[in-house]
């Protein structure tokens, strides 16, 4: 069970990532922003017909304002940097909350010089992080899962995958509640501003 899980987990490209290399230095227009996306997170994609990014989605971050108004039809590179961070926050967040999160961000892109690349640059630090500690924290659910299908004397693979199902979608849970209780934090300062 055990090799099969993480083969399954490598075979999920968790690793993959927008890096500043991969971001170009000049502004793009939304075909050539879904297009780097799909190219990057292809093999990241859970089946053929799944969609990274399209024309609709980047319609309603921008609509919803969850990102500071483009020029003359054109993503800058601190677009496509916040478009990204939309894309890994869109998963567990609603847009509701992504726009609380990013809406000091983008009010400091518009009103001074601010320089997002170092933020981006800790934000891909964070995410090579969060990897590792995510596949050292799977290896012990999957050690756990395995020793308790051997006390119930299930071992039967279902069972196994029952099991490693409902405790990945109960961390994930409690992770969603932290980064919402944030959020609700963010924007209860934010009222007693006004």
């Amino acid at each position: 069970m055990e090799d099969n899980i993480k083969e399954m987990m490598e075979n999920l490209h968790l690793d993959s990532k927008l890096t500043m290399d991969d971001i170009p230095n000049l502004d793009l227009y939304m075909d050539q922003v879904i297009q780097l996306f799909e190219n990057k997170y292809a093999a990241a994609k859970r089946n053929e017909e799944e969609k990274i990014l399209t024309k609709t989605m980047i319609n309603n971050y921008s609509k919803g304002k969850l990102f500071f108004p483009i020029k003359n039809k054109k993503y800058s590179p601190e677009h496509v940097m916040l478009i990204n961070m939309i894309y890994e926050m869109k998963t567990s967040l609603s847009i509701r909350d992504i726009k609380q999160t990013l809406d000091p961000l983008n009010n400091r892109m518009m009103k001074e010089e601010f320089e997002l690349n170092p933020i981006y640059e800790f934000f891909l630090e964070l995410t090579e992080k969060n990897l590792e500690r995510f596949s050292n924290d799977s290896n012990e659910i999957i050690n756990e899962v395995k020793k308790s299908s051997d006390a119930l004397q299930e071992d039967d693979d279902y069972w196994n995958k029952f099991f490693l199902i409902l405790s990945f979608v109960n961390m994930s849970n409690y992770y969603c509640r932290v980064a919402e209780a944030l959020v609700d934090e963010m924007e209860s300062k934010e009222l007693k501003k006004d």
